[in-house]
């Protein structure tokens, strides 16, 4: 006889799936959706609005201590939030675990690395070096 003849449909709902952390993966997917909300409009129209001044506008646009804070939680926001995306996407198709845990681990340093490349050129140009 199997084990599950004997679960109870209240065992079957309580919890939050198998890893226990389906909610908080959910609340910060939507967490940094809102945040990118806000700041993506604000990039994108400020971005077209430097790149018609040319390159010293746009270099001045960085310079500017707002612009350079809010660029930064963009990509982090962006970066955070593409990293929970695609770790469901890993967790949902991929069934081997060891290529499972091999795709997670590449996928966190991926979105680390990408996003300390922008803080690096953001600061590069904020300090005029």
């Amino acid at each position: 006889m199997s084990d599950s003849k004997f679960v109870t449909p209240s065992k079957v709902t309580r919890g939050l799936g198998a890893s226990k952390t389906g909610t908080s993966h959910h609340i910060r997917q939507r967490v940094s959706a809102l945040a990118l909300l806000v700041l993506v409009p604000w990039f994108l129209f400020s971005i077209m609005k430097a790149a018609l001044g040319g390159y010293a506008d746009a270099l001045t646009w960085v310079n500017s201590p707002v612009n350079a804070t809010l660029l930064v939680l963009t990509a982090g926001a962006a970066f955070y939030h593409m990293r929970l995306g695609m770790q469901a996407v890993i967790e949902d198709y991929i069934g081997k675990p060891g290529t499972r845990a091999a795709l997670l681990i590449l996928n966190t340093f991926f979105a680390a690395i990408l996003f300390v490349v922008v803080v690096m050129s953001v600061l590069r140009i904020w300090t005029g070096g």
